[in-house]
């Protein structure tokens, strides 16, 4: 639990409205909201008549324009997520069917963003409205039932740039994303899960053979984002990709503190997001850019 007040003061709780003109994917421009208790302006603020507010709610006020809280399927039903999955599992090995993307996307060619780890799909929805006509929008995860009610919800927004695929992305990043014929253009990977025990980091998603995947199929100028609200694993995300330099640079903005960014640059805040920040916790954040090589312009 946490103050409500607290929670609408905050400026985390604040949406971005404009987007850089050197991607589609980020915004930068934030505006902060309150949330209303009706439609109407005259109606009491729910930060004054509300005393303390669970994270679930705090969720609903970042998503209030997907509107998506009744938009569940009678075939989904109710969607409880397991929190860690062992993606070395021989379940998880086989890689996923590539789509056909022209039945997938209207425009098959514009700029790809990929979110892997896409939860519940809300934070990758949510940027698809926004970016209707600029790009499009891939969710890899590894929750079945996660997957099938992200699509749902696709076809209930009446979305034509987004999709979600259940997939291992540790097998089935380079098999799915090289077979993509427009450019790929960010790559997000937020809060994935930390497998805190030692032995089990080797089923942390990050690894070098997925980095690779990922620095092959990103254009130059290209970008990847990570999070975490885990030390831990926000470093071994930053060492992991720190270790290529050749071809990738960090990003450093006037945001940045200690080598981590303060602010979401997406404008959107994802669940966990959400959750940790309520609980007080500090949100680590990372981005990078593929660098423009001689001889790789096209």
């Amino acid at each position: 639990m946490g103050s409500l007040t607290q929670a609408c003061s905050s400026s985390s709780l604040a949406k971005s409205v404009f987007s850089l003109a050197s991607s589609p994917f980020i915004f930068t421009s934030r505006r902060k909201f309150r949330a209303s208790t009706s439609a109407s302006s005259a109606s009491n603020s729910a930060c004054l008549d509300v005393k303390e507010v669970r994270s679930t709610d705090l969720v609903d006020l970042e998503y209030a324009d997907l509107n998506l809280k009744y938009k569940i399927s009678e075939e989904v039903g109710h969607v409880r997520i397991r929190q860690h999955v062992n993606p070395l599992s021989s379940s998880f090995s086989t890689p996923a069917p590539v789509p056909a993307w022209e039945e997938v996307y209207k425009d098959p060619s514009l700029p790809l963003m990929v979110d892997i780890g896409s939860g519940s799909g809300r934070f990758l929805l949510w940027l698809a409205k926004k970016n209707a006509e600029s790009g499009n929008y891939l969710g890899l995860e590894i929750r079945q039932k996660l997957v099938k009610r992200a699509n749902f919800w696709v076809n209930e927004l009446g979305l034509s740039n987004a999709h979600f695929i259940f997939a291992n992305a540790m097998v089935s990043f380079d098999h799915l994303i090289s077979s993509y014929r427009g450019p790929l253009e960010f790559v997000s990977i937020l809060c994935p899960d930390p497998h805190f025990k030692k032995r089990h980091h080797k089923r942390r998603v990050v690894q070098k053979p997925l980095v690779d995947s990922i620095l092959k199929n990103l254009k130059p100028g290209g970008k990847i984002f990570v999070q975490s609200d885990v030390l831990d694993v926000a470093q071994d995300m930053r060492d992991q990709l720190d270790e290529e330099a050749k071809v990738l640079e960090h990003v450093d903005t006037v945001d940045t503190e200690e080598g981590w960014l303060r602010e979401n640059p997406m404008g959107i805040r994802t669940e966990r997001e959400i959750h940790a920040e309520l609980e007080g916790a500090r949100i680590y954040r990372r981005l990078y850019q593929k660098k423009i090589l001689i001889g790789s312009l096209q």
